[in-house]
């Protein structure tokens, strides 16, 4: 198969201006066409388009302009570009339905999923991400060498972390785990070692018995709700409300209204 040659605006240009020009000169248009596109080098269909294209341009012809193509043309681009990318953030609501930006781990992960669907530079562009970073984090899930070493160390840790939990029966909190990793001669922030629990769900127990405000007594009556739970009064002196707050102050609880 044979490449299909190029011909520059100025050749296109030229062999039109020859075509209108000489047509009287023939018995028919395409008489004039067949002509002059020996002499330019193409063939005679492709200069056929170019003076059906020039024809409407001029308004000599019914038809849309070569501008108005373009302009349609960047339009459809635009509408599919919006279809895409609203697709795109209903898929991305899934896991972010807060509206908060969701882990970077999370966001590859989604473009892994839907990149064959949409491709990764239109997905990387909704979520506002580099494609460079999904492809350094998608190299680093294939080649766990790659990884940073943070990376690595937080995966020792991990289980360090976990066996001190463990071993003193799930009620050390980070302070008492910090400590017992650098007795053990682990050299360690208290700071990561609050980051590793919080990441493995780990938690202490926390020593005395939680503050109540109010011991509820069953056999009592509780008191109707009269308002319905609808505080917005339309006119002055039609509903009474009030508003009660609990701090603890020097091992004390106070209330406020």
């Amino acid at each position: 198969m044979t490449k299909p040659v190029k011909y520059s605006a100025e050749v296109r240009e030229r062999a039109v201006r020859m075509v209108l020009e000489h047509q009287d000169e023939h018995g028919s248009q395409w008489a004039a066409i067949a002509s002059i596109a020996g002499k330019i080098g193409c063939t005679a269909e492709a200069l056929r388009l170019w003076v059906r294209r020039a024809e409407r341009d001029q308004g000599k012809r019914p038809g849309l302009t070569t501008d108005e193509r373009e302009r349609m043309k960047a339009l459809e681009r635009e509408n599919r570009e919006l279809r895409q990318a609203n697709e795109i953030l209903q898929g991305v609501g899934i896991f972010r339905p807060g509206g908060a930006r969701p882990p970077l781990q999370a966001m590859t992960g989604f473009v892994a999923e839907h990149r064959n669907a949409y491709g990764v530079e239109p997905i990387c562009r909704v979520l506002e991400i580099a494609p460079s970073t999904y492809y350094s984090q998608a190299v680093r899930q294939a080649d766990p060498e790659a990884r940073p070493d943070r990376w690595r160390r937080d995966q020792v840790l991990e289980v360090e972390v976990r066996r001190v939990w463990d071993e003193n029966r799930q009620v050390y909190g980070v302070r008492k785990v910090w400590k017992q990793l650098l007795r053990e001669g682990w050299q360690v922030a208290r700071c990561t070692v609050e980051r590793l629990m919080r990441r493995l769900g780990l938690r202490g127990v926390i020593r005395g018995k939680p503050g109540k405000t109010t011991t509820g007594d069953k056999a009592q009556p509780c008191p109707l709700d009269r308002v319905n739970r609808q505080f917005h009064a339309e006119r002055p002196n039609a509903l009474g409300a009030v508003s009660i707050s609990v701090c603890e102050a020097v091992g004390e609880l106070v209330s406020g209204c």
